[in-house]
Order: C-alpha cells, then sequence, then structure tokens
C-alpha cells in the first residue's frame, strides 16, 4: 500500500516527465445542412467548366457518331456484342475490356500520385453532373445568398414558382441523361424518338427512368453526400499521395495569424485576411485552412478565390496553391525520384502493352468444332471412312466475309460438300460437314484432323484440332 509521501513522489515524477502527446486541433466537420456554392470565376475554374463541357457534350453526342454504316460505340447486350468504330468484341473478347480498366486504374493512379485527387476537380461524372444542376439552381433562384434567402423564406408563389421551374428543368436533364447513358445499349436515333413518343417498350423505359432518377437524385439531391460517404476513391486515395503530390493546399506560414483587415492597411497579421471565400466556394463545404482533407476533390474553386482577394489586397498570389508538402518547406524533388510515381508509371505501361499485345492476337474469325455424338465413324462400300462434324463459325467482324474451310494432317482426308462460304457480319454459323479418308492409309484408330477456315483474299485465318476415328 502506498502511503501519502510515496504518492506525492509518484506525483512529482510524473510532473518532471516531459509531454511526448501529440497535440490535438479540434477541426471542424463539413456543415450536415444543404451547401450551397457560391460561383467562382477564375483560371482552373475555366480549365474545370470546359473540361466538364467536353464530357458531357461527348457523352450525349458519341452515341450519335456513325461508322461504315452503324453506330460508332454499342453496347449491343440482344447480340453480345460490343462494337468500337469498327471493331466488334464479343464475350470471350472481354479480356481485352478488363485490361483496359486495369490500365485506367493505374493511369488514374499515375496521374494521383502526382496531382492528388484531380480526376474528382475535373473529370468525375459526379462533379460535371452537379456543377450543371448547380448552373440551373443559379439561374432560377439567384446567386448564393439569395438561395441561402430563400430556403428561408416562407413558402410564397414566387417560392412555389422558383422551385417548381428548378426541379422541371433538372428532371428533364435527367431525363436526357438516362437516354444519353442507354444510348449505349440502344440505337440511339430510335431510341430518343420512342422515349419521346411513347414508344418504348417497358423495360427500355424503365432503364432510362431508372438512371433518370439516379442522376436527379446525386446530382440534384445528393451532391456532394456522394463524395463525401459513397465514393470509395476518397477513401484510399491518401495512400497514394507522398510529399511531392501536389494538391490544395493552403499556406499556414504565410497566411497566419489570419484575421480581417482594411486594403493598404498596416498589420502584423498573415495575409489570410478570413474572408471565407474559400468556404463558400468550395463544393463539399470544407474549409482547406484546416489542412488536406479527403473531402477535398481538388476543383481549384478555393485557389482562384483566394487569388482573386490576394489581388484586391495586393498581396502575392498562391496563399492557397496546387503545391506539395516539399514545395512549402523548399524541399521539392522531381517527380521522376518518386518510387510510387515511377511504379505506377511502369505498371500502366505494362498493361498497356498487354492490351496491345492482346488485340493483335485477336482473331476475326472464331472456330469451335462439335463432333457427331450418335457415330464415331461410317464405313462406306468403298474402303473409306466416313467422320461428322459440325463447324461453328463465327465471322466477328461488320462485314459479311467469304471463307474457305480446309483439312490437314492424313494425306488422304477429303472434304465432302461445299467448302467455301459466305457469313453475314456479326453471323454465328453451324456448318454440317463430312470428312473421309481411305481406310488403308490410316495408321490408328483414332488419328489427328486439323480443321482450318481462312478469310479470301486476307492473311485471317484459324485453326482447331479434333480427332478422326475409324475402325483400326
Amino acid at each position: 500500500m502506498l502511503n501519502k509521501n510515496n504518492s506525492n513522489v509518484i506525483e512529482n515524477t510524473h510532473s518532471q516527465r516531459p509531454n511526448n502527446r501529440i497535440p490535438i486541433k479540434q477541426v471542424d466537420s463539413p456543415p450536415s445542412g444543404k451547401i450551397h456554392i457560391r460561383e467562382q470565376k477564375g483560371y482552373f475554374q475555366r480549365i474545370r467548366t470546359g473540361m466538364n463541357s467536353l464530357l458531357v457534350a461527348l457523352f450525349f453526342l458519341l452515341p450519335f457518331v456513325s461508322y461504315q454504316g452503324r453506330q460508332a460505340i454499342l453496347f449491343n447486350i440482344s447480340d453480345q456484342q460490343f462494337i468500337f468504330f469498327g471493331t466488334t468484341l464479343w464475350p470471350q473478347d472481354f479480356t481485352i475490356l478488363a485490361w483496359v480498366l486495369i490500365a485506367a486504374a493505374f493511369l488514374l493512379f499515375f496521374a494521383t500520385v502526382f496531382w492528388g485527387r484531380v480526376w474528382c476537380g475535373y473529370l468525375c461524372p459526379q462533379t460535371a453532373w452537379t456543377f450543371m444542376f448547380v448552373w440551373v439552381e443559379e439561374q432560377i433562384e439567384g446567386s448564393r445568398n439569395k438561395r441561402i434567402a430563400l430556403d428561408k423564406a416562407p413558402m410564397s408563389l414566387n417560392k412555389i414558382l422558383k422551385r417548381t421551374s428548378k426541379h422541371l428543368a433538372w428532371g428533364a436533364i435527367a431525363l436526357l441523361t438516362g437516354c444519353g447513358f442507354i444510348a449505349y445499349f440502344i440505337p440511339a436515333r430510335a431510341l430518343y424518338l420512342d422515349i419521346f413518343t411513347f414508344d418504348a417498350s417497358f423495360w427500355i423505359s424503365t432503364w432510362v427512368w431508372f438512371f433518370a432518377i439516379c442522376t436527379y437524385l446525386n446530382a440534384g439531391w445528393m451532391r456532394e453526400q456522394m463524395c463525401l460517404h459513397c465514393c470509395p476513391y476518397s477513401r484510399f486515395q491518401s495512400v497514394m499521395f507522398d510529399a511531392n503530390t501536389k494538391t490544395v493546399t493552403y499556406d499556414a506560414t504565410r497566411g497566419e495569424s489570419r484575421g480581417p483587415r482594411k486594403r493598404k492597411q498596416e498589420t502584423s497579421l498573415g495575409d489570410c485576411v478570413d474572408c471565407n471565400l474559400c468556404v463558400d466556394v468550395c463544393p463539399t463545404g470544407i474549409d482547406i485552412r484546416n489542412g488536406l482533407q479527403y473531402e477535398c476533390i481538388n476543383c481549384g474553386a478555393c485557389v482562384d478565390a483566394c487569388n482573386q482577394t490576394m489581388a484586391q489586397f495586393g498581396y502575392k498570389p498562391d496563399l492557397i496553391s496546387y503545391s506539395s508538402e516539399n514545395e512549402l518547406v523548399d524541399k521539392a524533388v522531381p517527380f521522376y525520384e518518386s518510387y510510387k510515381f515511377l511504379g505506377y508509371g511502369i505498371a500502366a505501361l505494362i498493361m498497356l502493352t498487354v492490351i496491345g499485345i492482346d488485340i493483335s492476337n485477336r482473331s476475326a474469325i472464331e472456330l469451335n468444332i462439335i463432333r457427331d455424338r450418335q457415330t464415331l465413324y461410317r464405313e462406306t462400300l468403298t474402303d473409306e471412312v466416313e467422320n461428322s462434324f459440325t463447324l461453328k463459325i463465327r465471322n466477328k467482324t461488320q462485314q459479311a466475309r467469304h471463307y474457305q474451310i480446309y483439312v490437314s494432317g492424313n494425306s488422304s482426308y477429303q472434304l465432302e460438300g461445299n467448302t467455301r462460304l459466305l457469313i453475314n457480319a456479326g453471323e454465328l454459323l453451324d456448318y454440317p460437314v463430312t470428312v473421309s479418308a481411305d481406310l488403308n492409309e490410316l495408321e490408328s484408330s483414332r488419328s489427328e484432323i486439323i480443321f482450318t477456315v481462312s478469310e479470301q483474299h486476307s492473311h485471317n485465318q484459324v485453326t482447331q484440332q479434333s480427332n478422326f476415328f475409324s475402325p483400326l
């Protein structure tokens, strides 16, 4: 048992030890209510708007692009084929799509190591459609302050008209988006006509309205909640960062201590005038001055807002900027010295090489051989043996092609019937053939036979091995 003196000694000893606890700073979480984004113009917003506009335009226009008389990009689920500018991929070719997705992932990681979460800010469809819906909202309900006032205002005819107009506009955009998405699976020209004349089938209409409702909810209501709570990329992006990753960063050494002041006023405060514009323009409602946060989508809106304020006060720009941790302490190193940057870059190159090899080895003809399972062989009166096969030949191109069938293995193999075929674009032809051989020239009861299907006037061909049976 400890006496009073021992207790005092222990207390004094603890009081003399250095405090090794990590200091904790209380950071306010993003607001849980609706975030009204303040419109911001500037260099990075022009880039973002241009890239978002290009993304949206390509999304809607690509299904209307024709190539060789057909829709250039079409996922034809009913026929189980993916058409991409004259190239048709079938289910057995979908390994190419898998490689493409893997390569795209490594390219995204490669860009993330250098530029941070730049995909989210400039190319993500969620960001593009969110800003589109915010723009519609601003055109109808007014600026940020007017929208906040309208939210607080009692229900009136003016408020009902504005809200109804906004949601009708959102609904129209969402419906067009649903049509635009399904147009990659159904021929676009017929789809839009059928949807807006109410002639579409039940399932087509269901899928269009399903994606329209998802767009309306995501871009109109959820917005930043998708980035904060649903998107997995925001959760694991930090593992790809290093000290050389350029992210939207607040220079606390230069900006603190922050505080308001008049223009051209001499002050001992830092350059941050605490105008809060960086928070007002943020799509996710965070304060970048609290440090790197997973909610930041690197859209650069706060950079443009801060630079605008710095210009008004005559201060240097880039208090908030795309900077790395090393740049802030003047220890920047070349990006090519980053192991993550090199690793992801090499992995992306390997994946692109694999895609190239896979595409170069891809055949435009598919051949499967099915033997007659009822009878292994038939003997004729002329001492010949016949075997029956069914050749399943698919023309994997988008044009009709002429093909020639050959057999090899034993010199006495003979194909009975027509060996020249015309197969339409994308057609899978079941073609029965009979192969005969001289019984005296066969060496065993089971011999190897090779079928070759070759496209006429081309080097494209495919071969497959089977067995020829005889009574030996």
